[in-house]
């Protein structure tokens, strides 16, 4: 199984359910149910048009792409080809998960203009930043507060085009540096008129922390969110939502204050009974119990 941090470079804290009331209710009647095709890393790469076929089949509206290239597209299909295949089952890519390893490194713009074409061509609203390598990554207030400083101009680049730019969270985000943490001052140091953040409600919990407050700190942020629950037995293995250890219902009911506009289901590791038929478990809930 190919996992993320290998793909991208060589790419427990169990917490119980979440328990702030909501400040106001909220619902997410009519919200396209969206995935995040990393879920079907092992299946996407073999069979790009069988899979997506499988994503329409279950129900889901809209998909978040990963493993674009240049040369190759999308596992060896064109954006073309893969946008008419996403039409052909009902589908649509808001977003795009892009590697702006290089961006960071040595500020090349070569890669984000290419990304900004095909996010363009699949009609898609974001560009996002799903994972920064160790080696970039900030040691200090200072790093991150470059870090911020990169994001906002790529993010001013993405708006010339018509598109918003969207940083993706882990759990190292929340490295603390003094009285502060990676993620707080990239929200602090980008410009909440251009940077929008993907919330992963799975690593914000395991890292210690809680969606609920980081919502009442920094209301309307957070446009997107990655749904993936937490095994009560194995914090580092996900499971099918509804059955984990996170409580989705006090979550969606800070959907408002949170300014989440879509969410992707994401499931990384520990299907049951495989990735597509433990994807569309997750979805049912999803369905039936959240929105």
């Amino acid at each position: 199984m190919i996992k993320r941090r290998d793909f991208l470079i060589n790419s427990g804290l169990a917490l119980g359910a979440l328990a702030i009331a909501p400040s106001f209710a909220f619902t997410t009647k009519k919200r396209p149910i969206g995935i995040q095709l990393w879920t079907l890393r092992d299946t996407l790469p073999k069979d790009v048009k069988g899979v997506l076929a499988q994503v329409g089949k279950v129900g889901f509206n809209e998909v978040e792409t990963f493993g674009y290239s240049p040369k190759n597209g999308f596992f060896g299909t064109s954006v073309k080809d893969f946008k008419s295949m996403l039409c052909d089952n009902g589908l649509k890519a808001t977003s795009n998960h892009f590697d702006f390893n290089g961006y960071i490194e040595n500020g090349s713009t070569e890669s984000l203009k290419s990304y900004i074409e095909t996010a363009n061509i699949l009609g898609s609203e974001y560009v996002t930043v799903p994972y920064i390598l160790q080696n970039l990554r900030g040691k200090s207030i200072d790093d991150y507060k470059k870090l911020a400083l990169k994001i906002n101009q790529a993010a001013e680049i993405c708006k010339a085009s018509g598109l918003k730019l969207a940083y993706h969270n882990h759990d190292f985000e929340f490295e603390k540096f003094e009285s502060t943490t990676g993620y707080e001052i990239l929200l602090n140091n980008t410009d909440k008129n251009l940077v929008d953040f993907e919330m992963d409600l799975y690593w914000v919990v395991r890292s210690g922390n809680n969606p609920l407050q980081l919502f009442k700190d920094h209301p309307g942020r957070f446009k997107m969110w990655h749904v993936k629950d937490m095994d009560k037995i194995n914090p580092s293995f996900n499971a099918e939502i509804g059955t984990g250890s996170i409580d989705f219902k006090a979550i969606f009911a800070e959907a408002e204050l949170s300014g989440m506009k879509r969410f992707f289901l994401e499931h990384e590791s520990n299907y049951k009974p495989n990735p597509i038929e433990s994807a569309a478990i997750s979805y049912n809930y999803i369905k039936n119990n959240l929105i």
